[in-house]
This record gives structure tokens, sequence and C-alpha cells, in this order.
């Protein structure tokens, strides 16, 4: 039986990793695999190690060795095909597709590192292949059909460029210019001996009605999403974020605390 079931591999069992992992596991054949030994079941791995792998979930934080390191897990395992749920930079799917024999999925995740096992299955899964991708057809049945057994929704986009972009454009680096404006605002209402939650009602009743007034509270953007994604860029307006932020710290030493009043 285990000689013609096959497996998936999640490499990277790290805060989006595992989440995938544990999810993919209640209903196919999967292995975990991380440079950290001490997360690898090892008895697993040997037990289902002539098992064919379909899918390689690919987890890893992305660094300037992304690639290298991409292409040395594909040799290591060789699925079938390849899904990457990491943040990337844009064209970096692309560009992968051109080195490798086997069709390259993209798949951006969303949620919050502390519930991304339920964040999985509550959004929409966006995902996207180049064009030129061999066995494209197959890879996006395998790919729907690995998710909907897994109780997550799938949604293609046009190409691999879209979601890249989309994943940073329109979520992290959407939500570090909201932060943004909360901090400006919060400077601006000290300096004119303003209560910062008092000037913020007037904006209250016009959210309500045209949902474009959104008050974020003025906290220290950490973590390690909106920052960090800053870099797959190399945006200079994009980077204001960053020097916004770094400025916020600097003046405000609760700046790191203040989230405790609006996340109760």
């Amino acid at each position: 039986m285990n000689s013609i079931l096959k497996k998936n591999i999640v490499a990277g069992l790290g805060e989006i990793g595992l989440p995938i992992f544990k999810l993919l596991s209640k209903n196919s054949l999967t292995i975990g695999y991380d440079i950290n030994q001490k997360l690898i079941e090892k008895k697993k791995i040997e037990k289902y190690e002539k098992n064919s792998t379909l899918m390689l979930h690919i987890c890893i934080p992305f660094t300037s060795k992304f690639l290298i390191n991409v292409k040395k897990l594909e040799r290591k395992f060789k699925p079938e095909v390849l899904v990457i749920h990491s943040t990337i930079s844009p064209t970096t799917t692309s560009t992968l597709q051109t080195k490798l024999k086997i069709p390259v999925i993209y798949s951006a995740t969303r949620g919050i590192h502390k519930r991304m096992q339920y964040d999985l299955k509550r959004y929409t899964k966006f995902f996207a292949i180049s064009s030129n991708a061999p066995k494209k057809q197959f890879a996006i049945k395998e790919f729907k059909k690995i998710m909907q057994a897994s109780g997550v929704k799938t949604k293609q986009m046009s190409k691999p460029e879209t979601l890249e972009l989309g994943k940073i454009i329109c979520d992290t680096s959407y939500l570090g210019w909201l932060i943004n404006y909360a901090q400006l605002s919060n400077m601006i209402a000290i300096q004119y001996n303003v209560n910062y939650d008092e000037m913020w009602t007037f904006s209250d009743e016009i959210h309500k009605f045209l949902g474009n007034r959104p008050k974020m509270y003025p906290g220290f953007i950490g973590g390690h999403c909106v920052i960090p994604n800053l870099d797959l860029m190399h945006n200079q307006t994009l980077d204001l974020i960053k020097k916004i932020n770094t400025k916020y710290e600097k003046q405000f030493k609760n700046s790191k605390t203040i989230h405790k009043k609006y996340t109760k």
C-alpha cells in the first residue's frame, strides 16, 4: 500500500508551514521537513521514503538564496508539482519555472499567525501558475483537489506576478500605510494636546456609511510581515512605511505596548 500512495512534503515548519502541514495531514499522507532536525518525524520519513512525492509545499522564508534552496529541495524530493506558499518578490515564480521541468504554483498565504490553521480555511486560497508551465492543467487539478479535501476554498489568478504583488501591495504594505497614518495622526494630536480617540470619533459615522475611513491603533509595526515584506519590493515610496515607523518608535516610548489598549 505504501508503495502506491503518493505523499506531500511541507518544507519549512514555521509560522506558515506548520499550520499547512497540520491541515494537509488530516486528509492526505503529508511529511514535514525542516532544517531544524528536532521538528522532523524521522521515523515517518523513513517509513514513506520510497513513496513518490506528488506535491512539494515550499514554506521557507524568502532570502537571497531562496531559488537555490528551492531547487535543492526539488532535487531532494523529486515532486510532480511544486507549490510556493511563502511571500516572495515579484517574478520569483516565473523565474523558478524557467529553471525547473515541473509545474510551479504560487499560492500566497493570508491570515494571522497565531490562528493560521483557522484562517487557512477562513480565507480563499488564491493561486497562480505561469502560462508556459508543463502539465499545467494536471497541477491545477491536483492543487484544487488537495485544498478542497482540506476544506480550503481556492481561486485562480491570471498570472503569478498579479498574486505576488497582491500579497505585498494589497495586504501587508496596505496595512502598513494604514498604521502609518494612525501614527502620524497621533503625533499631530499630541502636538495640539488633543485626545487621539476623541478626535477619531469624527470619522466613525463616515466609516460606518462609506467604509473608507478606518481607524487604526497608533502602535509600532512589528512582526514578520509588514516591514520585512517591504524589502521584497525595493520601492522608495513604500520604504517610507519603515522610516515613519522608526521615527514613531523613537518618539514614543510606549509605541510597542499601546496596542494593548485597543486589542483587549
